[in-house]
């Protein structure tokens, strides 16, 4: 398997301002809806391979000037580290079948996260105002599914992110699969990242690194 280069993830930190987004790292906050804890450091930052990066600056730049409003990033880069740290939290001990087929937590190493593959995105307002989704981000319901049924106003917002992702992927020629489980989440497909091995903190720089 390749071998991700950290001079290839980009600190989405750095371009909140030029390109109209904000970032809430989720897992950097105590009381985050699905582990109730907190999973990176407080200093931790959002990471996000190259391809996938050039994705969500185009693609939030076209959302803020088409439609008006701001994506918010929730999470990237998720290390190995923080996946075996999520598994340890009281909240998923308590619900054990949240790890049985058919899983709701990856097993540390799966998945686009922890290639900095994968990016959880909502839409705020100009005020940072969340707007209606149908449900919160990391809120594992049916309601989560992009199949399902809601009011036209909360399909309207899903159309404007989902619109806005697939814009600026099909302009940079670069495949991207929206997780069909999941509104906010946007992943380059396995094809791609299977192809590279899952980092942990250790393969990154200090100050790249999520958990303490």
């Amino acid at each position: 398997m390749k071998v991700i280069n950290p001079k290839k993830l980009v600190c989405m930190d750095s371009y909140a301002s030029k390109y109209n987004y904000s970032i809430d790292l989720a897992y950097a906050r105590n009381d985050n809806l699905l582990f109730g804890e907190r999973i990176y450091k407080k200093s931790a930052q959002l990471w996000l391979y190259k391809d996938l990066a050039e994705i969500v600056f185009t693609a939030s730049k076209y959302c803020f000037e088409e439609y008006k409003v701001r994506f918010i990033l929730y999470d990237g880069l998720r290390t190995t580290d923080a996946q075996e740290a999520m598994m340890r939290t009281k909240r998923v001990l308590d619900n054990p079948h949240w790890l049985e087929k058919p899983r709701l937590l990856s097993p540390s190493g799966a998945g686009g996260h922890p290639r900095g593959m994968a990016i959880d995105i909502g839409l705020e307002d100009k005020s940072g105002e969340l707007l209606d989704m149908g449900c919160m981000f990391d809120c594992l319901t049916e309601r989560a599914h992009r199949e399902h049924e809601h009011s036209p106003k909360i399909m309207h917002n899903r159309e404007m992110l989902d619109n806005s992702m697939d814009m600026a992927a099909r302009n940079l020629n670069v495949q991207l699969l929206p997780l069909p489980e999941e509104w906010w989440d946007f992943r380059l497909p396995p094809e791609i990242y299977e192809q590279y091995k899952p980092l942990s903190d250790n393969n990154l720089p200090k100050h790249m690194r999520l958990v303490n």
